[in-house]
């Protein structure tokens, strides 16, 4: 065993003890010791005046401190003991004083992560294998954490919604080369890798181009699903693995209305007025012609290989003439954790809206691209 596993799987029979983390399955604690960040202080020291610890839950992991509470008192905590189980700080509002009596290390998740893996794991935790398609979901938190777990197509979901979710998901057992989703074919299944690699090819000018290596916890087959089109790529494995497969009916139900957030033309320019930005996901000679002004431009078909370039933290409005790819393109932002609404109807609603008379969106200043 190389020394970045042995210490990957050291992490995880530590973290297990914790509180919050103790309920989560062994395969989620060792996938999210993956995710730990840990720091060690020398004696004398404080944590809180020499680490930025916003926004994450923090624990003592080994050595001993003393801690002076924020609301009067003094606390000695010492690793691994009973008290020091429960986290130091949940990383909002004024950090603790403390002062290291020993060397000591501090190990923290983002707060954020661990809050959907606790959620997850509550709305699993009746569940039994047999459930679901036969899916054990106790054990299927690493999905979550195969990227980043705020960018997980389950974390981003309604809790309401995981329960129908999980009934619905079938588990297919697939071979590497086998080929899952045909460019040209029609769409009627939206797939999530649990484990395994794929890789997505297009047919262009009687070439075939690669598009993206899928991995665990990565999902495919919504494009066709969401604009009623043929498949536009083909998906074929590139290890054994397997898929958890969900039908169209269910898709559209349980997945894709949930994650779609509409807004009306006005809304949507009275959030661009308070920062955010237009994406319009047409072909460039379309956005060339009348994009909204300040818009960006990143075709739907461009997406998903755009997606490291746009801004996690930014609100975005996302359109196209109709609003059928721009559904599409909204669904692959939000089951990727990105703040996003879109534009219903498309620019044929804004015109339309226009053409009745409402102030702020003539043709004249609304269809001009911007520099």
């Amino acid at each position: 065993m190389s020394d970045a596993m042995h210490a990957v799987d050291s992490d995880a029979a530590l973290l297990a003890g914790l509180k919050l983390l103790d309920a989560l399955s062994a395969k989620a604690v060792a996938e999210l010791a993956r995710l730990a960040h840990r720091e060690k202080f020398a004696r004398g020291l404080d944590p809180f005046q020499l680490h930025d610890w916003s926004g994450r839950v923090v624990w003592l992991l080994r050595g001993e401190l003393k801690v002076d509470e924020v609301r009067g008192g003094m606390r000695v905590l010492v690793g691994g003991c009973e008290r020091a189980l429960l986290p130091l700080w949940r990383g909002n509002g004024p950090p603790p004083r403390a002062k290291a009596i020993t060397d000591v290390e501090l190990i923290s998740f983002d707060e954020n992560d661990l809050d959907i893996l606790v959620t997850w794991n509550e709305m699993v935790a009746d569940s039994q294998p047999g459930d679901g398609g036969g899916v054990d979901w106790r054990a299927k938190g690493g999905l979550l954490l195969a990227g980043n777990p705020a960018r997980s197509v389950f974390a981003a979901l309604p809790p309401a919604h995981i329960a129908g979710l999980l009934a619905r998901f079938v588990p297919v057992e697939v071979r590497r080369n086998e080929e899952i989703v045909r460019q040209g074919e029609a769409g009627d299944c939206y797939y999530v890798i649990d484990s395994g690699r794929a890789r997505v090819t297009r047919q262009v000018a009687g070439g075939e181009v690669e598009l993206a290596e899928l991995m665990p916890g990565d999902a495919f087959g919504e494009e066709a699903l969401i604009q009623g089109a043929l498949r536009n790529a083909t998906v074929r494995m590139i290890s054994d693995g397997t898929l958890l497969k969900l039908a169209k009916a269910d898709f559209v139900a349980l997945l894709q209305e949930p994650l779609l957030h509409r807004i009306s033309p006005r809304e949507a320019r009275a959030r661009v007025d308070d920062g955010a930005q237009w994406l319009d996901v047409r072909f460039p000679a379309e956005y060339q012609y009348d994009g909204l002004p300040g818009a960006r431009n990143v075709p739907l078909g461009e997406l998903r290989q755009a997606m490291s370039g746009l801004d996690v933290t930014r609100d975005y409005i996302v359109y196209c003439q109709s609003g059928r790819r721009s559904s599409a393109a909204a669904f692959l932002l939000a089951q990727r954790g990105f703040r996003v609404w879109l534009l219903d109807g498309g620019l044929r609603a804004m015109l339309a809206e226009s053409d009745a008379g409402e102030r702020g969106a003539t043709p004249s200043v609304g269809f001009t691209r911007g520099s």
